[in-house]
């Protein structure tokens, strides 16, 4: 992804809330699960992590990429937002 392209993706970021909280129990595989299938539907998220969350942010970030095959786009705070193409030509986010 080049620095056009994430700089795209916070902009649209910026007005979006976050639609899943990562808390105490931290990530579990319904969690990951969720997320997967909001990647799958939306393209782009936001995850929020709450302050009983021992673990950190960025940490958080790249297990859930990992784990759902996603890009981090930015990591600013205890906000997380993740994108995945979607698949076939059904995208709804074109890239610059």
């Amino acid at each position: 992804m080049t620095s056009k392209q994430r700089a795209y993706l916070k902009s649209l970021a910026m007005t979006m809330e976050p639609i899943y909280q990562v808390g105490k129990s931290s990530l579990t595989p319904e969690l990951t699960a969720g997320i997967d299938e909001a990647l799958s539907a939306r393209e782009l998220i936001k995850i929020s992590v709450l302050q009983n969350c021992m673990d950190d942010p960025r940490e958080l970030a790249q297990i859930v990429a990992e784990r759902t095959h996603a890009q981090v786009v930015q990591v600013i705070g205890k906000k997380i937002v993740l994108y995945r193409p979607g698949k076939d030509k059904k995208r709804k986010i074109e890239l610059p």
